[in-house]
């Protein structure tokens, strides 16, 4: 169908065309006057991924980031978000909203839950392409009501996200305290138990070497002493006296017996001279005898004493051996008594160590439940559209009539194939399958005569192949 045709269709067809095409046009002038005005609200917030928390380690790597930025639009749609919103504008409270929620369900249900169902039907949430930041949209009957509903869903995601970070915190913290008080107490009872027990056995520490173990070591080594001390005198009690060293060694015993040898010496030179009768030989053994009386008293005082020391020196041993028997009896109860210290100390370090532990958890868990900051940020705050959304008027008619001018071309070409005309030599053509010989035009008013009919060819029109051209 070449362009003659398609005009020539035109032609036929124009009130079916104009028909079509003003009927399009008239739809749409009637869609743009009655079709209700919505205005959209946007209200761009920044979630940052690299964003590290300094009480705890990073939440996030780039290998999750695709996970992250879903999860946080799955939040910023969801209906805790939107319930939240609710409660920011106080919509429950609107007599209006009050009264629709009553017409739409009844008076059933939650009113809240419906509230954000309502909310979030036009509610678009998107993230901004190869970028961290996600757009809030939200599409209202009014520029003021889109942007304040866009700026409460951008404010109830960054409050929600604030919760969802400080919640287990704050549940974490409470737990972490009531632990801490047990820890506590258990701290105060294990070095209550250590304190009375010190006070009781008055062993203080369970290292070192304490006094009892030093007089147990002094008593041992004056036992050794003694003990030395009272063998070399059981030595010399069974040997004579005379042998000993203490009479070997007394000066007293030694100058008896050099006198008793001068004396005898005397009495050989003056026995020889004198006889055994003389009186000056009598003198003179009564004199010897009264020195050897002498040196037998002196050397057998030194055995007395001798004897005495043995007596005592086998005194203090038992003594020394009571007191020492006493003593390492009194040093095992200590080391029994050291040995309960220890496992005191341990319990005490050990409840220590807890608590110190449970102490810092706290301290970071209750850090965590007072944080205000998150990683999601209000990069701008909605502004009110200026235009509503949608095409507008003049965009709309434009493209209604481009529309009206297709449908109107495609009806009239329909209807022409669904009731063919012939309306050219063409479509003669074309109809017939048989080569046109000549073509008569039309007359324009009054009956032709022969000088109006067409020249005959001065040779018939055969085509190439006995077809006419």
């Amino acid at each position: 169908m070449n362009l003659h045709q398609l005009l020539s269709i035109l032609r036929a067809r124009r009130a079916l065309f104009l028909l079509v095409f003003l009927g399009t046009m008239a739809v749409a002038l009637a869609w743009v006057l009655l079709r209700p005005v919505h205005y959209t609200a946007r209200a761009p917030v920044l979630v940052d991924i690299s964003s590290q928390d300094p009480l705890s380690k990073p939440e996030h790597q780039g290998a999750t980031s695709a996970s992250y930025m879903a999860t946080q639009i799955d939040v910023a749609r969801s209906d805790r978000v939107a319930e939240r919103v609710v409660d920011m504008l106080a919509l429950d409270k609107d007599p209006k909203a009050v009264e629709d929620w009553k017409k739409a369900t009844g008076g059933r249900g939650s009113m809240k839950a419906w509230l954000a169902s309502d909310l979030k039907a036009n509610l678009e949430v998107k993230p901004a392409r190869e970028s961290n930041i996600v757009d809030i949209t939200w599409t209202g009957d009014s520029p003021q009501q889109a942007a304040k509903v866009a700026d409460a869903f951008s404010q109830a995601y960054i409050d929600t996200a604030l919760a969802i970070k400080t919640d287990p915190a704050k549940k974490y913290a409470s737990w972490f305290d009531e632990q801490q008080k047990t820890a506590r107490e258990r701290l105060e009872q294990a070095q209550g138990r250590l304190t009375a027990f010190q006070q009781k056995t008055g062993v203080i520490s369970a290292d070192g070497i304490d006094m009892e173990t030093q007089r147990l070591n002094e008593l041992s080594s004056q036992l050794t002493q003694v003990q030395g001390q009272l063998t070399d005198v059981a030595n010399k009690r069974k040997a004579s006296s005379s042998a000993v060293s203490e009479t070997m060694a007394s000066p007293l015993i030694n100058s008896l017996k050099a006198d008793i040898a001068r004396q005898e010496a005397r009495m050989q030179e003056t026995g020889a001279n004198l006889g055994s009768q003389h009186p000056q030989m009598i003198r003179m053994q009564d004199e010897l005898r009264a020195m050897k009386s002498r040196l037998a008293a002196e050397t057998s005082s030194i055995g007395s004493s001798i004897n005495t020391a043995y007596e005592v020196g086998r005194g203090r041993e038992r003594e020394l051996q009571g007191a020492v028997n006493a003593q390492r009896a009194r040093v095992m109860e200590f080391n029994r008594y050291r040995d309960e210290l220890s496992v005191l100390h341990k319990d005490v370090d050990t409840a220590q160590k807890a608590y110190e532990a449970v102490a810092e958890r706290a301290s970071q868990s209750n850090l965590q439940a007072l944080t205000n900051q998150t990683n999601v940020q209000r990069l701008a705050t909605a502004v009110e559209p200026l235009e509503a959304k949608g095409p507008t008027p003049k965009v709309a008619l434009g493209i209604a009539a481009v529309v009206a001018l297709l449908l109107a071309f495609a009806s009239a070409v329909l209807a022409e194939l669904l009731t063919r005309r012939v309306r050219s030599a063409d479509d003669l053509s074309v109809a017939t399958q048989l080569p046109i010989l000549a073509v008569v035009p039309a007359h324009e008013g009054g009956i032709a005569g022969p000088r109006d009919w067409p020249q005959a060819p001065s040779r018939p029109a055969l085509g190439y192949g006995g077809r006419g051209t």
